[in-house]
């Protein structure tokens, strides 16, 4: 079989429809979001789908992922179960946090996806802790492991203070974490130009001697090599190391955010110059891996389970009010 950045022609059609399959939910998500069927805070991944695919790429058994606020996206890379995002999204039920945790607070325990977390920068040093349990149980001959752990954060979460505190323990412990910053540019709405005195985030871990990488995350290749070095470098006892992934949110911050900071020609241009679906969807034509029409294909069927999905969580019941008391204090 002939390979493609080391990954099999099945794997490459796997990613295109892994990444295809987060947007079409996510802009499902946005619709539904419009018609007042989802409440609260809503922040969307698309633009950003080459990244969690892509970092998805050097993950096996054992690892463990957590992220932001921004969290559809990478809990569907991880094989979390469709209907039960979309449910949880509605508030309802059959949600994968009970309808409790809604767009902010999503958990899948079976995948290893920890969050899902509202507070910004809060996942750092959580994430940071599971590779020292990893790394202890490993030590003390608990569980043999080669376990790491997939730590993502914003642009504008790498300045906060506790994200310093968690990079100064991981490379003292040499802990198996792989911080992976989302550079979209923007944070909540400010330039990283405008907010950090040095714009090239990967660098933020030489002060604790973590080796850092930029790489293009509208770029799949680009992020699946960059995932799998990485990741040798923590599963080989190194410590941590960071990857700075420049990517680009074609949303605003939120659903509620008209992202009056940048301009539509900026948006459009990366959009048609660098749509990370499009460019592998025309890398997959170019080879001969996939036609035109079975990439539309494909489409066409993810838009046809998208639709199951919302159906399956629009009509799916309310949790019951005495749940408002369950799952808040164990004795």
């Amino acid at each position: 079989m002939e390979k493609h950045n080391n990954l099999g022609k099945e794997q490459v059609v796997k990613a295109y429809t892994d990444m295809l399959f987060i947007r079409r939910f996510e802009e499902k998500a946005g619709q539904l979001y419009g018609m007042g069927l989802i409440e609260g805070f809503c922040h969307l991944y698309i633009g950003q789908e080459a990244v969690a695919v892509g970092m998805q790429q050097a993950a096996k058994s054992g690892d463990s992922s957590i992220t932001s606020y921004r969290d559809h996206g990478l809990m569907l890379a991880c094989g979390a179960d469709a209907k039960g995002v979309m449910a949880e999204l509605l508030g309802k039920k059959s949600g994968c946090s009970q309808g409790k945790g809604g767009s902010m607070h999503m958990f899948d325990v079976e995948k290893n996806f920890f969050g899902g977390h509202g507070i910004v920068a809060a996942q750092v040093p959580i994430g940071t802790g599971i590779a020292f349990a990893n790394k202890y149980k490993r030590d003390n001959n608990i569980n043999k492991n080669d376990n790491i752990v997939f730590t993502y954060l914003g642009d504008g979460a790498v300045n906060q203070g506790q994200v310093y505190e968690a990079f100064n323990m991981a490379s003292l412990w040499k802990l198996p974490v792989v911080y992976i910053i989302e550079n979209n540019e923007y944070a909540m709405g400010t330039s990283v130009e405008r907010s950090a005195a040095v714009t090239d985030l990967y660098k933020r871990g030489e002060s604790c001697g973590i080796l850092g990488h930029k790489v293009d995350g509208m770029d799949f290749f680009a992020v699946a090599t960059a995932a799998a070095e990485a990741a040798e470098h923590c599963r080989s006892g190194n410590g941590p190391i960071i990857l700075e992934a420049k990517t680009y949110r074609y949303r605003g911050h939120s659903m509620s955010d008209p992202a009056k900071y940048r301009s539509k020609k900026e948006v459009e241009y990366i959009k048609e110059n660098k749509d990370p679906i499009e460019s592998l969807k025309q890398y997959i034509i170019d080879n001969k891996i996939a036609s035109d029409e079975e990439c539309n294909k494909y489409d066409r069927e993810i838009r046809n389970t998208i639709q199951e999905i919302a159906n399956f969580a629009q009509n799916s019941e309310e949790p019951a009010l005495d749940e408002l008391w369950t799952d808040v204090y164990k004795s």
